[in-house]
């Protein structure tokens, strides 16, 4: 995944061995967490990471979130990143969750298309972040 990682231009990945190794077990140790892969001649192509939370509202139906969807270049168009949305979508609903989000900084309007595509609705909500400070308290 750290190849498929390196050769898209989402974000930096961490770089370190170690840092790769624990990062990896602990979402291995999760239930509520779970990763999805589409491979394609014996590597990685596309992956994407469902995270669920448990809920007082909506009727105790969990909050699910959908988080670092990625595509290799090379494989874009082919169905892929498509596949590993739908399963995590398929997990969510059978985790009981109420809705997934996803947020996108990306300013493509085929990355927007895509997730319309795979059912994501823009503008229902209002997506905010916090940045962490440059010298945390």
């Amino acid at each position: 995944m750290l190849a498929l990682f390196r050769a898209s231009d989402v974000s930096a990945s961490a770089e370190s061995r170690e840092k790769t190794e624990e990062i990896w077990v602990e979402t291995l140790a999760r239930d509520d967490l779970a990763v999805f892969v589409s491979d394609a001649e014996d590597r990685i192509v596309a992956t994407c990471m469902l995270i669920t939370a448990p809920n007082l509202l909506r009727g105790g139906r969990r909050h699910g979130f959908l988080e670092n969807v990625v595509t290799h270049p090379d494989y874009q168009g082919r169905g892929h990143g498509r596949a590993v949305v739908a399963a995590a979508l398929t997990e969510a609903w059978a985790k009981d969750c109420h809705q997934v989000l996803m947020q996108s900084g990306r300013k493509d309007p085929r990355v927007h298309r895509f997730y319309e595509a795979c059912g994501f609705v823009p503008g229902l909500r209002v997506g905010y972040v916090a940045r962490r400070p440059a010298h945390p308290a």
